[in-house]
């Protein structure tokens, strides 16, 4: 059976990773069986979760996991024209490759509040002795990651405007529809749930956060979607 390894579950959210929570959405929605195995990125493949080992397949990243998955399962972009795969790859470029560093900024330099509770999900399973040290070390990564982008060169409020024009676009691309594309989902959704419980539905605090939920159709989709294909995870 696939194995899927990622972070450990939190905050009463498929995870706190976008792209494991990405990766996770698409196997329920494609209705792909799955075991789930937690770790860190330690010794994962590119150094980065999610990965996944599919018999003696292992593959990282979610774009390729999900590459295998279309391939291998099920597509659920089959039923896609040429125009709508296009805005479907320009969506997820916006927000893997720009809100996510909006919300990377949020957790691990906007304040201590959320670097506190950033830091206990996600280095709260390792021993005392090395918890203070590791998290150190890879604040400062992720901060050169960050600034690295692009986005962390700005001011806090230039980085929330930024973020927040993400959010407007996501929720005229959504409209009233059930999903981004129509009334079925592809891997569009699954990768702007995982992005979006991870930006307006877990204890970060942000500008862009609560610009997000000043979007109704955004915050019912986010809803929809967890209750949907999540119905056996419990609230903290």
């Amino acid at each position: 059976m696939l194995i899927l390894y990622q972070f450990q579950r939190t905050w009463g959210n498929p995870n706190l990773s976008h792209f494991c929570c990405k990766t996770e959405t698409y196997l329920r929605m494609a209705e792909i069986e799955y075991d789930i195995k937690t770790t860190l990125p330690l010794s994962a493949p590119k150094g980065k979760l999610p990965y996944i080992k599919d018999g003696d397949l292992k593959l990282a990243d979610s774009r390729f996991i999900i590459r295998h998955l279309k391939t291998r399962y099920k597509d659920l972009d089959k039923g896609l024209n040429p125009s709508e795969s296009a805005l479907s790859l320009a969506m997820q470029r916006l927000i893997e490759e720009h809100l996510f560093w909006v919300t990377m900024y949020s957790r691990w330099q906007y304040t201590d509040a959320n670097w506190q509770v950033n830091k206990k999900a996600v280095f709260g399973v390792l021993p005392p002795v090395i918890r203070d040290v590791a998290a150190l070390v890879y604040r400062y990564r992720i901060g050169r990651q960050i600034y690295g982008h692009g986005i962390g060169r700005h001011k806090p409020e230039e980085i929330f405007e930024l973020g927040m024009l993400d959010i407007d676009a996501l929720s005229a691309c959504l409209g009233d529809k059930k999903y981004f594309l129509g009334d079925q989902p592809t891997t569009l959704d699954a990768s702007a749930f995982g992005f979006l419980i991870n930006t307006i539905a877990c204890p970060i605090e942000s500008p862009v956060k609560d610009h997000g939920l000043s979007k109704s159709n955004l915050r019912n989709y986010v809803d929809r979607i967890k209750t949907e294909y999540y119905a056996d995870l419990r609230q903290p």
